[in-house]
């Protein structure tokens, strides 16, 4: 069974990280690519990262450029996502994916 399952998310103050770690089952994680994406309330689901199976990144959302690092471990089958310098601005649901496959999410709240 594909499964994807993130945690990390908390509650920071505006200028504080978190790291995002989504564990990946079920699938040949090694062969594939993943992505990180957010939903903020009331807003759509936007895409924040993504790397390829060879560990390149292959996307940075503007906004995140120069704050956000994503990152994988092939053998430990994980995904990371390191946020820095959070904002107000980044508080959302932060998901896992790959494919048609979406983990349950992972909460993010950055406060003033």
């Amino acid at each position: 069974q594909v499964q994807l399952a993130e945690s990390g998310g908390g509650l920071v103050h505006a200028g504080g990280s978190l790291r995002l770690r989504c564990a990946a089952s079920g699938f040949p994680f090694g062969n594939v690519g993943m992505s990180w994406y957010r939903q903020a309330d009331g807003k759509a689901r936007e895409l924040v990262a993504s790397i390829r199976a060879s560990g390149e990144t292959d996307y940075i959302k503007d906004s995140a450029k120069g704050r956000f690092t994503i990152s994988r471990d092939n053998v430990k089958r994980l995904v990371y996502l390191q946020m820095n310098n959070l904002k107000p601005e980044d508080t959302a649901l932060y998901y896992c994916n790959t494919g048609d496959t979406w983990g349950q999410g992972t909460q993010v709240v950055v406060s003033w």
